[in-house]
């Protein structure tokens, strides 16, 4: 079972985890040992309740495909136990992040100073090429 929060949690039956072999240097290590993890969770199929899957399928992230299918791939380590575990805490970084509520931008005005610092930089700056014009008899 996979703790996101107090009152969150993700049933291991809801994760598929299996065991790849890992790209890349290791010698022959990389060739002999399956020890990449490729996760699988389906967030539409999920028991998560409608707000994470509503926030989860309208995040653009190249880890979330069409079907609503949350890939990660876990590949850093030499050993499937600590690449399952790192799987694990990205999905759970991942289902945590659409948790916060992000603060609303409210539009703001630019200032009548700052307008008028903004267009004399504008004019001295149109000045300074001017000068810098070939000059004509």
């Amino acid at each position: 079972m996979l703790k996101i929060s107090n009152q969150l949690n993700i049933p291991d039956s809801e994760i598929e985890i299996s065991a790849i072999r890992a790209q890349g240097a290791g010698g022959q290590n990389v060739n002999k040992v399956s020890s990449a993890v490729h996760l699988r969770f389906d967030v539409s199929a999920s028991s998560l309740p409608a707000f994470y899957k509503q926030q989860l399928l309208s995040l653009q992230d190249q880890r979330i495909n069409k079907e609503g299918v949350i890939v990660i791939k876990a590949r850093q380590y030499r050993n499937r136990e600590k690449n399952k575990q790192e799987a694990l805490n990205r999905l759970k970084e991942l289902i945590s992040s659409v948790a916060v509520s992000r603060k609303k931008r409210v539009a703001t005005r630019p200032s009548l100073s700052s307008r008028q610092k903004r267009l004399d930089r504008k004019s001295k700056q149109g000045r300074t090429k001017a000068l810098r014009r070939k000059v004509f008899d």
